[in-house]
């Protein structure tokens, strides 16, 4: 093994085995998140570095220095010779190496090892259970023998989320493109987009809140704590060509194409990353009591429907605005801030735009991923 030290930290395997002619070594880069799943990702990978020697790849090890730097290590990796990039860590890691791979024809691939693992469940790729991964031989098997398929992203863009004492304001990225406002931000969502009381349980996550809690536990935890200091404040929604209404914002909304977001509860039954859509859940004007109610049922997908408040149809665009005092949309942010989640992560605030667009990425799964027909 050699270590070469730049930016991005490299670390070489070399083969000593003799292979046949008919025998080909494929190189990989692996981009691994350090603090995924609170730095668990560092003391597993030894494990799956093994399991990679052994189904025959030539690894470039990069780890993440930063918020972002995922994005630009992938970026840089766009017009390599590597078979293929793979996101080592959770839902967080994968959005910013498919980020900085999306309009390339370079494959990702994902060894999950996060908090949430979402986007992996999506492919049907294996997860780990707690701190052991029984399934993580099936997980490189995968990157060895799975299926390519081409997904879609939305675009969101908005004003950037504050920074905070544990949290720097996000950055801009070229792969994200630019803004069509200046001083937004602009990402783009590969698992789902979301707001309300949900991105309130992402910004608390993000400020360290039940760090020792991992899983679906933690968002649970988070939900909780999250409903009990809600603040109602009211909103302007348009979905695709639909007339624009104003309506109360307790609740969430989750624009999402996949269908389980927080480490696994099923916000989307039956999403699927390869639709040419999103699936668009609201659930506005719920009591605390109800956002309390509707957290089992959410968890198991029997959400849709209940009090007649919770609804999911396809869309391809959406824009989420604060009210002024005349009751008109308006062009200022919610006071206080409304959180804007992508992929699971609170980067922005209100007001929002999404777009859908199709063929961003191509990410290798396992043959049969779930509600593929």
């Amino acid at each position: 093994m050699r270590n070469n030290t730049h930016s991005s930290y490299l670390v070489f395997i070399a083969f000593n085995t003799k292979f046949s002619s008919e025998t080909n070594v494929s190189r990989i880069a692996c981009i691994l998140n350090p603090k995924a799943r609170d730095g668990l990702s560092v003391k597993q990978w030894t494990l799956f570095e093994k399991s990679l020697q052994k189904a025959g790849y030539e690894i470039d090890l990069h780890h993440t220095e930063h918020i972002g730097h995922g994005m630009q290590i992938a970026a840089n990796l766009r017009e390599s010779d590597y078979e293929m990039i793979v996101a080592v860590g959770g839902d967080g890691t994968v959005h910013e190496v498919a980020s900085g791979l999306r309009g390339s024809d370079k494959i990702l691939g994902i060894l999950p090892i996060g908090s949430g693992n979402d986007y992996a469940r999506a492919h049907g790729i294996p997860i780990p259970k707690g701190r052991k991964f029984s399934d993580m031989q099936k997980a490189v098997d995968i990157l060895s023998h799975g299926v390519d398929r081409k997904v879609g992203a939305f675009r969101v863009e908005g004003p950037p989320a504050p920074e905070h004492p544990l949290i720097p304001a996000p950055m801009a990225h070229e792969c994200n493109g630019e803004p069509n406002k200046s001083g937004n931000l602009v990402r783009w969502s590969f698992l789902e987009c979301d707001s309300g009381v949900t991105s309130a349980v992402n910004r608390m996550k993000t400020e360290g809140k039940f760090r020792r809690i991992r899983g679906q536990l933690k968002y649970k935890f988070l939900g909780i704590r999250a409903i009990i200091g809600w603040k109602t404040q009211r909103g302007w929604i348009k979905v695709d060509d639909e007339p624009g209404e104003i309506v109360d914002l307790s609740g969430l909304f989750c624009m999402s194409q996949c269908q389980t977001f927080g480490g696994g509860f099923l916000i989307a039954p039956g999403a699927l990353p390869t639709q040419k859509h999103g699936s668009l859940v609201l659930a506005w004007g719920l009591s605390k009591i109800q956002m309390l109610l509707v957290m089992g049922p959410l968890e198991k997908g029997k959400h849709i429907g209940m009090w007649n408040k919770i609804s999911m149809k396809s869309a391809k665009k959406m824009e989420l605005k604060s009210v002024d005092s005349n009751g008109k949309p308006s062009e200022k942010s919610h006071h206080p801030d409304l959180f804007v989640n992508v992929d699971g992560e609170a980067v922005m605030i209100t007001p929002i735009q999404l777009e859908y667009f199709e063929n961003q990425l191509i990410v290798r799964g396992a043959s049969n991923i779930p509600n593929q027909n």
